[in-house]
This record gives C-alpha cells, structure tokens and sequence, in this order.
C-alpha cells in the first residue's frame, strides 16, 4: 500500500498514509445537508467501542482486536462500507450484547482499513447520523439490528444566543489548543475552517477529555443548542483544569529548574574539592558524626547534637546559614564536656611551689592549701571562688598561674579590664551573622579541660554600657549554686562550671557590684614590706633579670643593704614592678660594661646604685628629735605601704581660733577638732589653763602638703600634739602612734597595722603606742618584724598623754 496522509482526531495529532491519497475534507455544510438527506438502512452490522464515542461527522481510528469486531469491518469494507457504531456501557466485556451496549449511536463509514503486524485491524471512520437500536436481530457472527433514525433539532439560523455559544467555542478551543501542551497549534486551524455549527460542536466533544458517559450524554442530546451550551460548560471546566495545571507546572518547573541548577553547581563544588584535596560536604557531616561517638556527654546534649546535626545536613551548603551551623556543631566538638585533669593532691608539693614562685602571701597559700586539703578528703567538692584583692604589682595574677601548676590543672587567663558587651561573657545567638560564644567557653575549649584555674583579671574594672551590663553577666557565673547550668547565647543549653576553680583579682572592691563581691571569698594581698621586696629582688627578680639580658650571677651581685637602697631611694609601691625596672637598669649597666670590655664592680656598692640610678628621689622620711613642743610622730597607711608623718602644732597671738593645713581630708580634720575639744573640756586635768584657749590661735600642719592625706589613724598623734603644746612639755623620745578618737575619750583601733609597724621600724622608732584592739594585729606579725620594738596598748586618751608626754618642759618654752 502506496503511502498517504490523514488527519486524526483522536488527540488531534498528525499519522501518516499513503502520500498520494487525499486528505480527509473537514465537513462542510453541504455535506452536512447531503448526510441529512440520506436515508438509513432498515439493518445494520453494529460494531461496539470500549472506550470511545463516535460523532456525526467526526472521523476516527479504530483499533479492532476481537475476532466478531475483524470479521465485520472485513465483510462491511468488502460492501457497502457502511456500519452502526455504539458505545460499550462497560469496556471490560469482551463479548457484547444488546444489553451491554447503548441505545444511541452513529452511523459511520468506512474510510480506511490497516492491517497491523500483530494481527490487530485499524480502521478509519467517518460518522454520518445518529440512530436509536431498534432490536437486535443476531449476535453471530457479529451483531446485526434493526435501526430508525434520531431527528436533531436545530435551532434557527439567526438566533443570537446559538451564535454566541457558538462563538464561544471556538475562542474557548483556541484557548485550549494553545495553553495545552499535548495538542499541537496546527489544530487551530481546523478549529478556524470548520463552517458546520453542529460539526464544530461534535468535533470539540469528541476531542474533549471527558468520560464515556459524559460524551454519550451529549451524543443523546437532540436539541443543538443544548448541546452547544453543554459543551462549552465541559470546555470552561477544561480550560480552568488547563490554567490550573499549567500554573502549578510552571512553578514546578521553576523549582525544578532552580533544585537542578544547585543541585549542579553543588556537584561541580564537591569534585573541585575532592581534586583539591579537600573534604566534601558529606564526609565533613560523617566526620563530625565520629568525632561525636568519642565525647563524654549525656543523653541530653547528644540528643540535641544529633538533632542540629541532622539540620546542617539538609541544609543547601551555600546558604549563609550553614556555616553559623558547622561553627556552632565545631562547638560543641571541641567544648570539653565532662574531661576534667586529675587533681595532684601532693600538699607538700603545692606548698613547694607557692613558696618556689611567692615570697610571703601567707594567708593566699593557706586558704589554698585548705582547699586542697578539703577536696582531697571529699573529692568532690564545689570549686571555691577566690577574689585576691591587692594594690598593682603584687603578684596576684602569676598568683593563679602558681596554683595551677600546684593542683596540676591547666591555667586560663581572662582579662576583664574595660570589658563592657555582655555578650563577651553569654555570647551572641547564633542568628547573628558573625555570632560566636563567650570568652568563659572559647577560654574552656582553649584549656580543653572543664576544671582549669581559671583567673579572672581586674573583675574591679567592668564597666557597662547600652550592650548590658557585663558585672550583671558574672553573677551567674561566679554562683556555685547557677553555674552548674550556664547558659551561653551560642550554646542555647547549659554547661557546667562548677568544677572550674575561678580566681578573681582586683585593686579595689569600691567599684565592684556588691552582688559580685558577695559571691567571692575576698583573701587581702597586701603590699610588700622593705624586707619583703628585699628577698623578693635578691631571690626572684634579680635572677629573672640576669637571665633575660644574658647574664649570670658570676657577672652582678647586689647585697641586701644596696637593693633595700634601691626600694627606699628609687620605689615607692606596694607591689614590685618599679623594683624590677630599676634592677634591669644595673643589669643593663653591667651588660653594657660587658659587651664594651670595661672594667665595672662585680659586686654592687651604694656610689654604684647613685652612679648608674642618680639621685634617691624619694628617701623616707627618719624620725626626728623632740626638743620642739607639738611635734609628734604619726604612722599613715598608703597604698605603697606603711610611712610615718609629723603632726606639727603652734601657737600664736590670736582669739582662739584653728587652722590646720596640710592637704588633710575631711575625717582628718574632724580628728584635729575632737582632740581640740577634748583638751578644752579636760583642761583642769592635763594643768592647762582655760583662759589659754582665747588668748592664741592654734595652728596644726601635716608635711608633705601635695600629698591628700585623710582617716581617723592619726586621732591620737594630733591629741598629743596639741597637749604637748598647750604644756610646752616633750613628747617621749622614739615614739609613734595610731589610733582614732572619740569624745567620750576613747581610743579606737585601726587599720594596715603590719605597713605601719615595718614603716616605724624603717625609721628608727624604738616605742609604738596603739589601741589594745589591734593588739591581735601585732600577734599576726613575724616576730622577726617586732625585734626591737616596745608596744603599748591602751583604751583611753588620758592614757596616750600618760604615756607619750613626759613632765620635762622643751627647751625654750613659751610662757602660756
């Protein structure tokens, strides 16, 4: 068979025939007047169809696989090409009867029969008009009835709504055939040159998606309007599902699209980083997964790592996203959950080496060998927090350092100074780009263990600011009661930190919020004695200094007498940083000498300090004598140590009035004003005689008067010097005193008694007058500190004057 080409409208796609044949003509309207013309025959073979319903002038392909279905399309080709085609009410019968077929069908004509290789025929038909089964007449060997025709009602030829409806379709099928993919454009053209009305309504309902049922109801409709009307009904329901379908492929797709392309770039990353050598996503997530198996923590964080673990796996790795999450997974890697060093329990050895690397800190090192003692007994003992409270260049900071290595844990130090973020301590929530965790856990990780000694510097100097309140921060963490669960913003759960041994240091507690302070121990490191920083240079310092500038003590040796001259001519500290820089300048003088192979002494006189420091700049102050009436030596507390000052009273023609000058605070001077006022009102008792008080103006100086002097200590000293005045009479040779004054006539103890008994003993004083309170002050002191001193302890001011005035009068005295 030569080739040609048809038109199929079953899908409404393009099959091929004979290339010589014609093409089947659309049904014109004289066609349609010549099919209505025609008469039916009275019988007719009917041929059943599963799955499809035949239209007057509608051509199909028929797929014919039953042996009666062959037999009958053979016999009719063979004939007059004619045939009745009904639908099947059930496609799944394969032998049909009258029952199982519809009443309605159409009469067709054969166009074309195929012989296809597997023995099925295909076979082109042509509807012409509908009829109604009359009666069955035989079934073998297919089915033959008796058929009458079924009239079709049309509506009349200029009725506007008919031609409406009938423009409907067509726009509408134009629609379909463009927003539908599976139907290709050229139908357009069908669509567009088909005159017939009721061709055009049977050819859109044949080719739409609908049920059997549905098309054999449209079939069954006699009246063309109606049937028009129900067609574009179905067709507005199609074309909506179209839009739909569409709308919700085209975002498909641009997913799709989108998934595709990541998915792409996300391949191509991972092979560069394979080619480079580097990890892929995959391996990194399997990698941390392993690293996990190996951690000590509970259920709890184990859970929840698996859980974030699981969301950085389905998350798209070149989101920003995803790094904030393997850095917080790196996170909770490295954090040491639940590793703690084993602690050395060796009293004797922690002892050794806070000896080794200290030199006096007695309380320090008691308190921390009770907490060894205790945790050695208990073993699980909360960790105690310790604030080492001190003046600058004491040593409390390398303090914490020496501990660590004495309980055998590791050391961390974080330095507090203008820290003023709160989110240096808590951290910042992991949503912020950039967010990382606090300083206390980043400090953790770093020592990799979660009992190190953990030393807190300048904890006085927080400071706050519109970010929060860091001092407010701390309170959680320096708890033993909170700080099992510390919550860090990056971390989002609790981690324990009641193993860590936190030190505190501080130079002053006035800066320091009271619900801080009241959460540390408070241990006072107070400043060096001469004697202190004497063996602190000979046995520390020095040596450190040696060995820095590449010397040994073969090329420099400084005796005890030069480095107290040093401390005394050159520092005035309570710690020893300045005693250290002017040690490393007759190190470098020495050095110098050296590399210039000059001659220099080995061992270190007093003209050499002079020589290589100049000039003592700040020589103390020695005790003077007592021929002058209302001088009287004082003891003061600074925060460079103990010193001792002169009270310097006079008197001059006046009306009783007082000035005192000096640089003095205010507590000072009302010391100066009770002393007054006692002597006024005791005058009988002391031999002073009232009507002095009137006749002369008193004037009472404390040297040094660019130094602020204040506090109540020197109470005593200006009682004395004022009685002493008044009664012309001196004051006992080599006396110092201190102590605060009431009105009753009280003496009152008072602080920094140890600075001040060294400062005394500097100074060649012999006797101490002091309130019998500070008498357990004296007992705390090196007896080697007491040598060659007398004490005299007393509770009231009668006894000062007992004991500090004698009765012999001062050479040249005024006549009162």
């Amino acid at each position: 068979m030569a080739k040609s080409k048809f038109t199929s409208l079953d899908s409404l796609s393009f099959q091929e025939f004979d290339e010589n044949a014609e093409l089947i003509p659309l049904m014109t309207s004289e066609d349609e007047k010549e099919i209505n013309n025609e008469s039916l025959p009275e019988t007719l073979p009917i041929l059943s169809l599963r799955n499809t319903v035949l239209f007057p002038g509608v051509v199909i392909p028929i797929t014919a696989g039953r042996d009666k279905s062959i037999k009958l399309i053979d016999d009719a080709n063979n004939g007059g090409k004619v045939i009745g085609v009904v639908s099947q009410k059930d496609e799944n019968v394969e032998d049909p009867t009258a029952k199982d077929i519809y009443e309605t069908g159409t009469v067709a004509r054969i166009l074309r029969v195929l012989k296809m290789p597997d023995g099925n025929t295909t076979v082109i038909i042509q509807g012409k008009k509908r009829f109604k089964v009359a009666e069955v007449i035989t079934e073998e060997p297919y089915m033959n009835a008796t058929i009458r025709e079924v009239p079709q009602t049309a509506p009349a030829i200029n009725n506007e709504e008919f031609s409406a409806i009938i423009e409907s379709i067509k726009d509408l099928a134009l629609q379909i055939i463009k927003e539908s993919p599976n139907i290709p454009s050229e139908a357009s053209f069908a669509i567009k040159n088909i005159e017939s009305n009721s061709f055009l309504i049977n050819f859109v309902s044949s080719n739409m998606n609908l049920s059997v049922e549905e098309k054999q109801a449209l079939l069954e409709m006699n009246d063309l309007q109606e049937r028009a009307l129900a067609t574009l009904k179905y067709m507005n329901v199609e074309f909506q599902k179209l839009e739909l379908k569409n709308d919700i492929q085209s975002k498909v797709q641009s997913d799709m699209n989108q998934q595709q392309r990541e998915y792409f770039l996300h391949q191509q990353m991972k092979t560069i980083q394979e080619e480079l050598g580097g990890v892929s996503y995959e391996e990194e997530v399997e990698e941390m997964r392993a690293r996990a198996k190996d951690k000590k923590w509970d259920e709890k964080v184990a859970k929840h790592f698996d859980k974030e673990l699981g969301k950085m796996q389905r998350m798209n790795p070149q989101v920003a996203e995803y790094s904030i999450q393997r850095n917080y997974l790196d996170l909770f890697l490295e954090l040491p959950w639940n590793e703690f060093s084993k602690d050395n329990f060796d009293l004797k050895r922690a002892k050794k080496i806070l000896d080794r690397d200290h030199y006096g800190l007695d309380d320090v090192k008691k308190r921390i060998i009770e907490y060894l003692a205790v945790l050695k007994l208990r073993n699980d003992m909360k960790s105690p927090i310790l604030c080492l409270y001190g003046p600058p260049g004491v040593g409390k900071t390398s303090l914490g350092k020496s501990i660590a290595e004495a309980l055998g844990r590791e050391y961390v130090r974080m330095s507090l100074g203008g820290l003023r973020d709160e989110a240096e301590i808590r951290g910042h929530r992991k949503t912020y780009i950039g967010a990382m965790p606090g300083r206390i856990l980043q400090s953790l990780k770093k020592a990799g263990t979660s009992n190190p000694v953990f030393v807190l510097d300048e904890i006085d100097k927080l400071s706050n600011s519109h970010q929060g309140d860091p001092s407010s921060a701390m309170l959680e963490v320096l708890d033993p009661e909170q700080n099992s669960e510390f919550y860090d913003n990056f971390l989002e759960m609790g981690y324990d930190l009641s193993k860590v041994m936190f030190i505190a240091t501080s130079n002053s507690l006035a800066t320091i919020q009271p619900a801080l302070r009241d959460r540390m121990e408070i241990i006072d490191v107070s400043g060096y004695t001469i004697e202190e920083k004497v063996e602190i240079g000979k046995k520390h310092l020095l040596p450190k200094q040696l060995k820095e500038h590449g010397l040994s003590d073969k090329h420099l040796k400084i005796g005890k007498p030069q480095l107290e001259k040093i401390v005394e001519g050159y520092t005035r500290e309570s710690g020893v940083r300045g005693l250290e820089k002017q040690l490393a300048k007759m190190v470098r003088h020495a050095a110098k000498n050296i590399a210039m192979e000059e001659a220099y002494n080995i061992k270190v006189t007093n003209d050499d300090v002079i020589e290589v420091l100049g000039a003592p700049k700040l020589e103390r102050d020695k005790y003077e004598n007592n021929n002058v009436a209302g001088v009287v030596t004082g003891l003061a507390w600074t925060r460079v140590g103990g010193d001792i000052l002169f009270v310097e009273s006079i008197l001059s023609k006046g009306k009783g009035s007082m000035t005192i000058t000096g640089n003095l605070g205010k507590v000072m001077k009302e010391s100066a004003t009770i002393a007054m006022e006692y002597i006024k009102a005791n005058a009988d008792n002391f031999g002073i005689d009232p009507s002095v008080f009137d006749a002369y103006n008193v004037h009472i100086h404390v040297p040094e008067g660019a130094t602020p002097k204040d506090g109540p200590s020197a109470g005593v000293t200006m009682l004395a010097s004022l009685v002493s005045l008044f009664t012309q009479r001196k004051v006992k040779k080599s006396l110092a005193m201190t102590g605060e004054i009431t009105l009753r006539g009280k003496v009152l103890p008072v602080g920094g008694i140890k600075e001040k008994i060294l400062a005394a003993k500097r100074a060649k004083i012999k006797e101490i007058l002091l309130c019998e309170e500070n008498r357990r002050d004296i007992e705390e002191i090196k007896q080697e500190y007491l040598k060659g001193l007398t004490f005299h302890y007393v509770s009231d001011m009668s006894e000062v004057i007992d004991i500090a005035i004698t009765k012999q009068k001062v050479k040249n005295a005024k006549k009162l």
